[in-house]
């Protein structure tokens, strides 16, 4: 199977529709960041019922960037928390950001927290931290996506190399084994993104005739994916399906398709609800969910157990389940 080459990245001025797309997800964004964390900044979750005295553990939970999909987990992560008398630091950079990553690890790791549960822009880069964390006596896990290099207690997620296939089964459910796709991705070093699109890919080339015109990273900014995405309409006007391998994709595909009325077929990972109301408009074709719902408890049963020197819980991988519109 041919893909075509990322093109370079060029330095132009937005034409109108971007212009007006990004004012649109500019406003969207901020309605959802207005119960969100400021860039490079930790709110603590108090339970509502419980003094702060009466609290056993404080854990912190450190996303990549901030966006609406990982309100859902925080929310879940809030109520287990309360009902364990747990108190929340949770970090966010404003945009995926492995610096800021690196020093909210060693913000943590200083205030001596109960437990650290980390979503990994970059997994080795990360390693050395969550190591230090460990061997400090603070229990750290990973969530979405892991790190198996390092000294990471336990992995709360999906199995990723399966969504990827599952997002390859459900195109050639509707191309019928042709036509030609675009993919958009986050991060480069993200274990989790390399996995979907391995799997995408494997699943593709095994199974089907179903070209990649072109794969492209938006690094976690969310201008920049919907820069990508416009430009790659542009080149490749004649393609049949699109498939955002995270939220942030999901997101701009969403935007660009309800602006220019699109009635292609567009793919994405993570049930967030702005992805449900995609879902429901006819933006998105179908949504891969890996229970991000549950994630947030999860995480907060895994570290409090671990705090506790108790066996960790298995999660397994988590049912794929698929949502169409």
């Amino acid at each position: 199977m041919a893909m075509a080459a990322t093109a370079k990245r060029r330095n132009r001025v937005y034409p109108p529709l971007l212009a007006l797309l990004l004012s649109a997800a500019l406003a969207a964004i901020g309605g959802c960041r207005g119960e969100t964390l400021p860039a490079e900044s930790g709110a603590s979750a108090q339970p509502s019922d419980s003094p702060a005295a009466e609290q056993k553990y404080t854990f912190g939970i450190i996303y990549p960037m901030m966006h609406a999909f990982y309100e859902t987990i925080t929310h879940s992560a809030e109520e287990a928390a309360a009902e364990s008398g747990v108190r929340l630091v949770v970090k966010a950079p404003g945009e995926a950001n492995l610096e800021q990553q690196i020093r909210m690890m060693e913000t943590l790791i200083v205030q001596r927290v109960d437990g650290i549960a980390i979503d990994p822009i970059d997994a080795d880069a990360l390693a050395p931290l969550i190591d230090k964390a460990v061997g400090s006596g603070i229990p750290v896990i990973c969530f979405e996506s892991d790190s198996p290099g390092s000294n990471r207690l336990a992995y709360v997620g999906g199995n990723n190399l399966e969504a990827g296939r599952k997002l390859g089964e459900q195109l050639n459910e509707r191309l019928k084994g042709k036509g030609m796709i675009l993919v958009e991705t986050g991060m480069l070093r993200m274990q989790s993104l390399n996995e979907r699109l391995e799997g995408l890919l494997a699943y593709l080339n095994e199974s089907t005739d179903i070209q990649v015109l072109e794969v492209r990273y938006h690094e976690g900014n969310e201008a920049r994916a919907l820069q990508d995405l416009e430009e790659m309409l542009d080149a490749h006007p004649h393609f049949d399906a699109f498939v955002g391998l995270e939220a942030v994709s999901g997101s701009a595909s969403i935007l660009v398709w309800k602006a220019k009325g699109l009635s292609r077929y567009a793919f994405t990972i993570g049930l967030s609800p702005q992805h449900r109301e995609g879902l429901r408009n006819g933006q998105l074709t179908a949504v891969l969910s890996q229970q991000e719902e549950e994630w947030g408890r999860r995480i907060v049963e895994t570290l409090e157990a671990a705090a506790q020197g108790r066996a960790i819980p298995s999660f397994g991988d988590g049912e794929i389940e698929v949502f169409q519109s």
